[in-house]
């Protein structure tokens, strides 16, 4: 017994660490994007990134080709991986930092609404009204009656349901498809899309935003590792809320780098919000409550081509999956 808590307490701690780097990643991309195009950022992003994934696709020694098992399945997550990574990064250049998080922690909500259709999942009443009260929440953090709704409101909440519709997929066909193409795809899919539309919208970069890029680039990755070696330390239960101390971040860069206050209602939407998705993680880790436990296998973090989703990264570098503990 004492062991389990030990080994929780060292997975929330590696998970907390990671989603501090996570964190500092979008402060990063919240700079540039004062100055250049959320398409410009990720290209480049993504193209830096590529001698670090190609090392790691190096490593995967199944002996098989790159064509998927299930072509349309893994079109669609491609499309939606693009699409989430330029959203979320636009959304991080327009809005305040904990805005955007609270609305992107909708994810692990419109999760458990996708795996009904997808995966056969039996979703409750119970964990149905979370999901009710925890999209009342986006409302809040939303405030129509006050706020203007703007791009990147919108931005926000389309990265947050395609980033659902990535984790599902994964969820549906990770176990069939090769982590090489799972991975290799998106990364496709980024470069040929962004590169098509980095003409309209590129701007001559100085040498230091460059390296910038970098940083997002290597942060990525190294979120990802930590999320990993999170999860092989503590059981999912544990680690998987940590996810949600990025708004504590978000509120601490906010106000040291961009002097950014928190209001009230995001304050509040974003409360009902975690409220609701620690709720859903915890109805999940009972077996009678959950089949195949969509959230939980989510893995901490929305996924873009910068920051590949932490259970295809252990299967392809340590040629095994990332399980919770039970």
């Amino acid at each position: 017994m004492v062991e389990v808590v030990k080994n929780n307490v060292v997975g929330a701690l590696y998970a907390l660490l990671a989603m501090g780097i996570y964190a500092t990643h979008d402060v990063v991309v919240k700079l540039l994007g004062g100055t250049y195009s959320a398409v410009q950022i990720v290209f480049f992003a993504a193209l830096f990134s590529f001698p670090i994934v190609t090392v790691i696709l190096m490593s995967d020694r199944e002996r098989d080709n790159l064509m998927p098992r299930h072509p349309y399945w893994i079109a669609l997550r491609t499309v939606c991986t693009v699409i989430t990574g330029v959203s979320a990064f636009y959304a991080f250049s327009t809005l305040p930092l904990a805005q955007t998080y609270a609305i992107l922690f909708a994810s692990p909500l419109l999760i458990t609404i996708l795996a009904i259709p997808m995966l056969g999942e039996k979703v409750r009443i119970r964990r149905g009204l979370a999901v009710v009260v925890g999209l009342a929440g986006v409302m809040v953090v939303l405030n129509p009656s006050v706020t203007e709704f703007s791009l990147g409101h919108l931005a926000a909440l389309v990265a947050a349901v395609c980033s659902a519709f990535v984790a599902v997929i994964v969820r549906k066909i990770g176990n069939e498809e090769r982590s090489v193409v799972l991975m290799l795809y998106p990364m496709i899919g980024n470069f040929v899309a962004m590169g098509a539309a980095l003409p309209f919208f590129y701007v001559p970069m100085q040498i230091e935003h460059i390296g910038l890029l970098l940083i997002i680039s290597v942060f990525g990755i190294m979120g990802g590792f930590l999320v990993i070696k999170a999860y092989r330390a503590g059981e999912a239960m544990m680690v998987a809320p940590m996810q949600y101390s990025q708004i504590l971040w978000a509120t601490a860069y906010g106000y040291l780098f961009f002097g950014e206050s928190l209001e009230l209602n995001t304050v509040i939407g974003a409360t009902i919000i975690i409220a609701s998705g620690v709720y859903i993680v915890l109805r999940e880790g009972n077996s009678d409550a959950s089949s195949t436990q969509p959230v939980l296998q989510s893995r901490l973090r929305n996924e873009t081509v910068t920051s590949p989703r932490a259970s295809i990264l252990s299967r392809v570098w340590f040629g095994k999956t990332v399980r919770s503990k039970s």
